[in-house]
């Protein structure tokens, strides 16, 4: 009873105290002061309506794409494709993180702590508990041994940098989890071992918000049921290069394409719509963990776009044109092609490019967006239904259906006729196909600028 009264005492104290800060005004919840900043390498996509689809012939005679107002809200586009040294950040950190997590439970297995050095100096944070926070003890001692592993919510330990050179090793343990990771002698031919990229997995969660809502209207529905979780094989397929082209030599693609520097400005190639999926996911973490360390207010999540997005940025404000840049032709007034395609039968470098070429080549259309016709077709995330036009929103049109494994392709790419770089040009490709030709983009929704008159 007195435990009861000491309770009720300091509640009425805390609604006295948070009265007098306010004066008994109705001024709101105060959060933290918000800082929006321009995402690094997107521009700013005013919301406006356009005529979305066909209003020129539809050569194709698809009937998928009839005319139709609509109107997107603003949202902010990557200028470019995600390039091939962009998505290698990706797949560095997680093959960071894969190594970090092996040598971490192999450290906690062992019962090496980093008072120990070696491998111990790679020991969850939580192993040294002099450093320990109240709240990682917490965790350890309430939530240890739940989840697939038992090692799921265990912080990685960052401060030490991983060794990479084998002359270095600190001991046989580190020794073994490095091994592990490669391919086997077996596998290295040339006097090289390579990574398994086999093992480059990135889990990740995320809520179906839309399906939620929906069945919440049923009731008896739980949070989790729409918690879906995902592990995706991130490394780009370079076989692509070999496999869309039977009968032709492209063997330099595929050694080369994807790691080698001289391709690191070149959009990725080679990416299911599940990894550019997890890539968007991996984004937004990657951002947010920064802030997080900084005491910055999170930002929202980076996706893909959706396909009236994707042909409203393409448009770049360009009423009834046929290409980014307007049209109807694809060959500038100097006799120059406007794009990366296949202009002639069999002639792939009439347009001074035989595969794809840089992201930021040709001329940016009006909203400073470089290759939204030609180079590599990029994803969406809608779905592709031929009919989708008829009944879609008018107001931010999606066709997001999560069972329909064929995903809206856009723009075109270095091996297609110009036919597919019209910006009202409709295509498709299987969620879990990886092409040499199809790459993709990012976007983030729009929540204000800084206010550049302070």
């Amino acid at each position: 009873m007195k435990k009861l009264l000491l309770s009720s005492i300091a509640f009425v104290f805390l609604l006295t105290s948070c009265g007098s800060k306010q004066k008994g005004e109705l001024t709101g919840v105060q959060g933290k002061k918000w800082y929006p900043e321009k995402p690094y390498g997107m521009e700013l996509i005013p919301r406006g309506s356009f005529i979305m689809g066909k209003s020129e012939e539809d050569q194709g005679k698809l009937l998928n794409a009839p005319t139709k107002t609509v109107t997107v809200r603003s949202f902010y586009m990557d200028d470019t494709e995600i390039t091939n040294s962009e998505y290698r950040q990706f797949v560095e950190w997680v093959k960071d993180s894969i190594v970090r997590t092996k040598l971490a439970i192999l450290a906690d297995e062992l019962g090496i702590g980093p008072e120990e050095g070696g491998i111990g100096d790679y020991a969850f944070k939580d192993a040294d508990t002099t450093r320990a926070s109240v709240y990682d003890k917490y965790m350890l001692d309430n939530y240890s041994g739940m989840g697939e592993t038992g090692y799921e919510g265990r912080a990685l330990s960052k401060d030490e940098e991983l060794i990479w050179d084998t002359s270095d090793y600190p001991d046989e343990y580190y020794t073994e989890i490095m091994d592990s990771i490669y391919l086997s002698e077996e596998e290295s031919y040339n006097g090289q071992r390579t990574i398994d990229v086999k093992q480059l997995k990135y889990k990740y969660s995320w809520m179906d918000i839309e399906a939620a809502a929906r069945a919440s209207v049923k009731g008896n529905t739980s949070r989790k049921d729409f918690i879906k979780t995902e592990e995706v094989e991130i490394y780009p397929d370079t076989t692509v290069w070999i496999r869309d082209f039977s009968y032709s030599y492209n063997e330099p693609m595929h050694n080369d394409y994807f790691w080698h520097d001289a391709y690191s400005e070149y959009p990725v190639v080679g990416i299911t719509w599940q990894q550019a999926k997890a890539f968007c996911n991996w984004r937004t973490k990657y951002k947010n963990d920064d802030n997080k360390s900084r005491g910055k207010q999170f930002v929202n999540q980076f996706r893909l776009p959706t396909e009236a997005e994707w042909e409203y940025a393409a448009r770049g404000g360009i009423e009834g044109g046929t290409y980014p840049w307007g049209g109807p032709y694809v060959i500038s007034d100097t006799g120059c092609f406007m794009a990366n395609f296949k202009p002639q039968r069999g002639d792939y470098a009439a347009d001074a490019a035989l595969y794809t070429v840089e992201a930021k080549s040709y001329e940016p259309n009006d909203f400073n967006m470089y290759n939204m016709a030609g180079n590599v077709s990029e994803w969406t995330n809608s779905s592709y239904d031929p009919s989708a036009y008829d009944y879609v929103s008018t107001m931010n049109p999606n066709g997001g259906d999560q069972s329909n494994t064929r995903k809206v392709i856009r723009g075109g790419s270095w091996k297609d006729v110009a036919y597919f770089l019209q910006v009202s040009t409709r295509d498709f490709e299987y969620a879990d196909s990886a092409r040499s030709y199809i790459g993709f983009r990012t976007v983030q929704d729009y929540m204000g600028e800084e206010d550049s008159t302070q």
